[in-house]
This record gives C-alpha cells, sequence and structure tokens, in this order.
C-alpha cells in the first residue's frame, strides 16, 4: 500500500471544505441526478422480508435481463456469443475485482497515459505493475506504440474510452487493432467505457467487445453513474468471457457478497428510462464546453487539446508551478477546484483536469470566470 498514490478526490475536497463557497470544476460527476421513476422504484423498498437477504451474487436477475438487452442495442455485445454479466458496486469497483482475477503479482498491466488514477492505483494494489505508455497528439493512443511496451511479463492492455482524464475518444480501427493485438498476444484487453453516452462532434462511443473473436480476451465495464445521475448509488456492470465466471465470482463474493438490492431496483428503473434521459441532457453540457473552449483558448500559455468524449478537458499550463500548486492557488485564492495532472501521471511539466460537466449550466459561468482569472495569475507568476 506504500507504493499507492493518496487518492485525489479526498485531497481536493478538503481543500475545498476548507475555502467555503469554492466552485468545483473537480470531481466527474453529472449536474443532474436520477429518473424519478428511479426514486419512485424504492419508495417501498422494505416492506418485503426478501428485501433484507442477500441476493444473487451476479447481481438481481431482472437488472441483468435488461442490461443484457441494452448491450445487444446499444453495443452491439451479444452475452450468447461467450459472455457474462456481473452487477458490481460501480465500473471502479469491476475493474479491480477484474485485475485480481486475471493478474499475479509481479504481471504488467500497460496503461495508456494519461491514466485513470484508480486504476493505476488498482493495479498497484494487486501487486501488479502498471506500465506507462504516452499517447500521442489529441491523447489518442497509438497501437504500434502499445506493441512496442509488451513484455514476456505483459498480461494486460486497458483502454478508457471516452478517456478520463482526457476527454479522448478512440477511433473504432485503434480498439479494433488493439483487440487483435491482444488475442494474437494472449492478453487480456481491459475496455472502460464509463462515458459511452458523452460524445460531441462527429466522435461515436465502439465497445471492442462486439468484434468478431473478442468474447474470449475482452472485459467491459460500464457505470450507471455518469449517465444517470447516478454516483453515489454505486451501481456498474462488467461483461468478461465465460472462462473468467467462476475467478469473478469468489472475487464478488468476498469482496461485495451481492450488489445492493434497493439501488438494484432503483437501476431496473433508469434503464426502463432509456439512453434518451441522458441524451436529453446533453445539448446544455455541449453549450458549456463550447464556452470553456473557447475562454480558454484565449489564455496565452494555457494548451487546450481539445476532444470530443466524456465531460473533461487536460490543460497544460506555461508555468514552472506543478499542477498540485496550481490546484491550491485556484482554491485558496479564486474559489474554484481542479484536478491536477500528477494524479494521471503527468508528471512532466503543469496540467489540470477540468470537468465541465459537474455544475448546473446556471452556475458554469461564474466557475469558468473564476477560472480563468485563476489560470491567468498563475501564469503570470
Amino acid at each position: 500500500m506504500a507504493t499507492v498514490q493518496s487518492p485525489i478526490i479526498p485531497r481536493i475536497a478538503a481543500l475545498a471544505r476548507a475555502h467555503p463557497g469554492t466552485l468545483s470544476l473537480g470531481q466527474g460527476v453529472s449536474w443532474w441526478g436520477p429518473p424519478a421513476g428511479a426514486l419512485k422504484a424504492i419508495s417501498g423498498f422494505g416492506s418485503r422480508h426478501e428485501d433484507h437477504l442477500y441476493g444473487a451474487v451476479e447481481g438481481d436477475p431482472g437488472l441483468r435481463e435488461r442490461i443484457g438487452s441494452k448491450l445487444a442495442r446499444e453495443n452491439g455485445v451479444r452475452l450468447e456469443h461467450g459472455y457474462r454479466l456481473m452487477v458490481t458496486a460501480g465500473a471502479n469497483m469491476a475493474f479491480f475485482q477484474a485485475v485480481l482475477a486475471i493478474t499475479d503479482p509481479g504481471d504488467e498491466v500497460i496503461l495508456p497515459l494519461p491514466w485513470y488514477f484508480n486504476q493505476e492505483m488498482a493495479i498497484r494494489m494487486a501487486g501488479a505493475v502498471p506500465v506507462p505508455v504516452p499517447c500521442g497528439t489529441g491523447y489518442q493512443i497509438d497501437p504500434a506504440a502499445i506493441a512496442s511496451a509488451l513484455t514476456p511479463r505483459t498480461r494486460v492492455v486497458v483502454t478508457v474510452s471516452p478517456n478520463n482524464p482526457s476527454g479522448a475518444v478512440y477511433p473504432r480501427q485503434t480498439l479494433a487493432r488493439i483487440n487483435e493485438l491482444c488475442r494474437e498476444r494472449g492478453l487480456w484487453h481491459l475496455s472502460d467505457e464509463a462515458y459511452e453516452y458523452f460524445t460531441w462532434g462527429q466522435a461515436r462511443h465502439f465497445s471492442p467487445a462486439s468484434l468478431e473473436g473478442a468474447a474470449g480476451h475482452t472485459i467491459s465495464f460500464y457505470s450507471l453513474s455518469k449517465a444517470y445521475g447516478f454516483a453515489s448509488w454505486r451501481i456498474g456492470y462488467m461483461v468478461y468471457p465465460e472462462a473468467l465466471h467462476e475467478a469473478l465470482l469468489k472475487v464478488q463474493d468476498t469482496n461485495l457478497i451481492c450488489p445492493p438490492a434497493v439501488t438494484q431496483r432503483a437501476a431496473v428503473a433508469c434503464l426502463e428510462e432509456g439512453a434518451g434521459y441522458t441524451r436529453r441532457r446533453l445539448e446544455p453540457v455541449a453549450r458549456v464546453r463550447e464556452e470553456f473552449i473557447g475562454a480558454l483558448d484565449a489564455i496565452e500559455g494555457c494548451e487546450l487539446p481539445v476532444t470530443e468524449g466524456a465531460f473533461y478537458f487536460l490543460l497544460g499550463l506555461d508555468t514552472r508551478l506543478s499542477g498540485m500548486e496550481v490546484a491550491r492557488r485556484l482554491i485558496a485564492e479564486h474559489g474554484v477546484a481542479v484536478i491536477p495532472g500528477e494524479a494521471f501521471g503527468m508528471t512532466g511539466g503543469c496540467h489540470l483536469r477540468v470537468s465541465y460537466g459537474c455544475l448546473r449550466p446556471e452556475d458554469a459561468g461564474a466557475a469558468l470566470d473564476r477560472l480563468t482569472t485563476g489560470l491567468r495569475a498563475c501564469l503570470a507568476r
């Protein structure tokens, strides 16, 4: 545990609490809450004796049935083609449990840089070794660079698309090449798709598990947290090869026993509402995104790679200050919180992750004003 970085979100949250009134452009949450139907669905929960008993380890059968239909309809992933499905307490848990199931201590895991910090932390906790592979222009991954980083100890290649923290969306052909590389080399491909509905412009999300021949080595992770404003409810799920089922049952039964019954019932209502619930809320996020692009692009010394996914920008600043020092000053002196790039493995230069989807649209303007004022002040020092 001594090799695992301290979780950055609680650290930034503590700094923000010390400065009341701070507006957050830090944590990766959407500004809306769950559908009214989800709250209605749990209104009578607890009235039956079975509501208080352990449920199925893999998750409620009714919820899994609805997820299976969603996967076939939206992702082109059919469970009958060699996959199994497990509901977890969020996609982070799904990722950690998969790493525990498929790696031994000392195994190497290819993690494109910038990485999602909780995944790097999970790999280290499992005793495996994260191997960073820097991304190229626009934070796009390069299959050739990944192939060059493989060693006899490599066990896993991770992709996150749409990406946290950069917002990059990887094209179908890139993901297909990485998936094929994993098949050829006998590796696992872990595909994090928590931001599947959050794409902008011409970008489109693609699920590698839908590829022919992918079912033997592809594990996919999904979440209700972003799409349905469901972050605190902790419902995610993973799709994995049939051969991993026994190992993942061991991990789930030890780590969680079963997903919470009350939140699974609400999750059923979310899926009944469908992706339209999310898509109806993307237009105001898109407008905020354009406002951020215009304002940040006008700041001299601020590099803004404009990406087309999730609700993040990963900025580069022309300053000798570290990302953490800039983050501290933005909170203490300007009342706005962001996440420093060091948490995502960006140790060269100053980088900041800005989340433009976490504030209500009517509050985003004030946060943007504080951010731009604070960045200019930091760049002037």
